[in-house]
């Protein structure tokens, strides 16, 4: 995705990322510039597809063409041909317009775009040894790029003469949107500032984009590298049979042969958390997750945590900002830190209380199980279950044959087609990454073409844990309709010998959150792609994906398509009714765990002093104020907190819980009227799915709902309250 001035260019997240609507969608790209050789073929080797115009059905990415040393040189010329088209802006001598220089910034770069897409893409989701290498590479190169553009001071005094003069232009509301966000991304990178502090702010650039690579490396390299073995099956007779063919294909994998091996991938270790009786299995993989970054060898993070924390309080100062996350939170619906801390501190001292009577219960079961009394972190997931099972008779294992991954897709899908009419046809022609991977045309009810939507649904090593949605190209309306191409990227277990991929009911959810993102990117209808999408405030961005979830669990959706893999049988009444009944079990440790999380995030990013902390010191003072219980660590502990280090949710991992405010209100609107009530999903997808960043957050929202959010759907949902 594009800037503004390709900022999120050079990030791996989003969450955190075109043909012509007149014409076929064999068309290609609108937006190819004129310099940009064809191909068709891979006949011409020494062409390199990356900087080609693609043409390739709906412009998707020649993946099949593209080899891992086209990368490199493919960053080097569009950095080269980006720089020409902002030198043919400086040397307009007409006077500065919102045509020939914001437009004309808008247009800029859409090679380097194009390439930043689909590099970034690959490298989250099917790196290796050599994309690794030149991610490390081009960071800097990058930064050093973005900071010649945005500290160019003829550019800004262009830029600065349109904005002076905004309110005599008769721009629309998109149009002085986007000139806002181009002055204030100048003036945030520095432009007002002194020569000798805008190289210091370069210096500060560069170092950050080289020590978030090296994070985020790190962190997959401690993740794919620790791994338990397993001799005995009695040891682990007590997991699903599913997961227990996955750990012999792991430990096959692993040289070990009729054994059983387990890693730190989610699809791996939270079923041996959950489900393992073995205490010392669990503590091994718990204990090995919670220590990644933390073992003092080369993959280390504290002092690269440390160092990124006093380079941020540094810049922050430089503009003007007591800490980093004043900085960043100026321009997020949440204003400042003092507005995070608030909510933060109202919705902690609840969850807390009711983490505390969890674990009281987890300890009790514990008590009984083995007469100990020392319940641990290792413990919780496995206690959790048991209880789940004595209070609502609730197994998710019972749960996972409903849930085999396609199933859950075509659930996603339905729900897709009921709100808003959308139809989705697989594509096995398209070229994809990974030969796992599935590719839909997304379409209207009339069955207008809307775009493409990639799904990359299995852990793997060359793939960064958790889930995402990416925009391999985002829409826009500039110089003809671009039409959006999607990811969703998942970790879900692969299938093994006779057991297909089956997912837990959380990560059946999570299939639904991310295509909540996927919805954003995909229903937008905008002009600019800088606007497109996905293009909003950190803790705004959550809040589509986020409400999307709330359809999955209600029983008429759960009905239409939680079937038996094997009977196709439709999941029974008696089951939905345990699923609605559990749904605010253990909810204390959900929202500790995460909140734990948001204010760690917090804590560094208000520090005031440059300094470099101490790291784990740090850590246990944020989780000593608000009085962290042992049981439970942060979602995120600080030496593998990806989304605040290696990602672009620095000051803002609080967004999941600020956009889960919208989201519970924004539901209740259709609780109020029905499931899938037509007019209230057109205003949704109106005023929030299409608009992208074209207003204020909270304006889009005010505009669907006729009013602010209020918070107490989200204490009701999460039994706050």
């Amino acid at each position: 995705m594009k800037k503004t001035l390709l900022a999120s260019a050079v990030s791996a997240f989003v969450l955190l990322g075109c043909t012509e609507k007149n014409q076929s969608p064999e068309a290609g790209l609108s937006d190819a510039k004129p310099e940009i050789q064809e191909i068709e073929s891979a006949t011409a080797a020494e062409v390199n597809p990356l900087l080609t115009e693609w043409k390739t059905d709906f412009g998707v990415p020649p993946f099949n063409l593209i080899q891992d040393s086209h990368y490199e040189p493919a960053f080097e010329a569009a950095f080269e041909a980006h720089k020409a088209e902002i030198a043919e802006i400086l040397a307009d001598t007409a006077e500065p317009t919102f045509a020939n220089t914001i437009e004309a910034l808008e247009r800029s770069g859409s090679s380097l775009t194009r390439v930043s897409n689909v590099f970034y893409a690959v490298n989250g989701a099917h790196s290796n040894d050599v994309i690794r290498d030149v991610a490390k590479r081009i960071a800097p190169k990058m930064s050093a790029h973005l900071s010649d553009i945005t500290l160019n001071e003829a550019l800004f005094k262009r830029v600065n003469a349109v904005y002076q003069q905004s309110k005599d232009l008769g721009l629309n509301a998109e149009q002085t949107r986007l000139l806002e966000n181009t002055y204030k991304q100048f003036v945030r990178a520095g432009a007002n500032l002194s020569e000798t502090d805008k190289q210091r702010v370069r210096e500060i650039d560069s170092r950050l984009s080289e020590l978030s690579q090296q994070f985020g490396q790190n962190v997959l390299k401690e993740t794919n590298e620790f791994i338990v073995i397993v001799d005995k099956l009695e040891d682990i007779e007590d997991l699903p049979q599913s997961l227990i063919n996955a750990a012999a294909d792991l430990a096959a994998k692993n040289d070990a042969e009729g054994k059983w091996a387990f890693n730190l991938a989610r699809p791996s270790i939270n079923p041996v958390l959950q489900y393992s009786s073995n205490r010392e299995l669990r503590k091994k993989l718990f204990e090995g997750y919670a220590m990644r970054g933390n073992n003092g060898n080369a993959e280390d993070n504290k002092a690269i945590a440390s160092e990124m924390a006093a380079l941020r309080v540094e810049r922050a100062n430089i503009m003007g900002h007591d800490n980093h996350a004043s900085f960043v939170l100026e321009r997020n619906v949440a204003e400042n830190p003092e507005n995070v801390m608030g909510l933060l501190d109202k919705i902690w001292p609840a969850a807390l209380q009711k983490a505390e009577l969890e674990a009281a219960d987890l300890q009790a079961a514990l008590k009984a199980d083995t007469g100990e009394t020392d319940l641990q972190g290792w413990d919780w997931r496995y206690y959790t279950e048991k209880v789940r099972k004595a209070k609502y008779d609730l197994d998710e294992n019972e749960l996972r044959p409903y849930f085999e991954v396609n199933i859950v897709r075509d659930g996603v899908f339905d729900t897709a087609n009921k709100l808003f009419g959308l139809t989705f046809t697989e594509r096995n022609d398209l070229p994809k990454w990974h030969e796992s991977q599935q590719v839909f045309e997304v379409k209207e009810a009339n069955g207008d073409h809307i775009g493409i939507v990639y799904f990359d649904y299995f852990a793997r090593d060359s793939k960064r844990g958790g889930a995402w949605m990416n925009h391999l190209r985002k829409q826009s309306n500039l110089d003809g309709y671009v039409h959006p191409i999607v990811t969703n990227n998942f970790n879900y277990p692969p299938a093994s010998e006779g057991s297909p991929s089956l997912l837990s009911l959380s990560e059946a959810e999570t299939f639904f959150h991310e295509f909540g993102h996927a919805l954003h990117g995909l229903l937008s209808d905008v002009t600019y792609e800088s606007l497109s999408g996905t293009s909003t405030p950190r803790d705004f961005v959550e809040f589509p994906s986020q409400v999307f979830e709330n359809w999955m669990t209600k029983p008429e959706v759960l009905k239409g398509f939680a079937k038996h893999y094997e009977t196709g049988e439709p999941i029974p009444d008696a089951l939905i009714e345990k699923i609605n009944k559990a749904s605010q079990f253990n909810q204390g440790f959900a929202t500790v765990e995460y909140l734990g999380a948001a204010l760690l995030d917090m804590s560094w990013h208000t520090l005031e002093s440059t300094d470099k902390p101490d790291a784990l010191a740090l850590e246990e003072a944020a989780m000593a104020r608000i009085g962290m219980i042992d049981e439970i660590i942060p979602r995120y502990r600080s030496t593998y907190f990806n989304h605040i280090f290696a990602g672009g949710y620095s000051s803002g991992y609080y967004s999941y819980i600020w956009s889960e405010i919208m989201d519970a209100d924004a539901f209740a609107a259709f609780e109020e009227t029905s499931l899938f009530d037509q007019e209230t999903a057109q205003k949704y997808r109106e005023h929030i799915l299409s608009k992208g960043g074209t207003k204020p957050g909270m304006d889009l929202y005010i505009d669907f709902r006729g009013r602010k959010p209020e918070i107490k759907p989200l204490l009701v949902k999460r039994g706050l309250e």
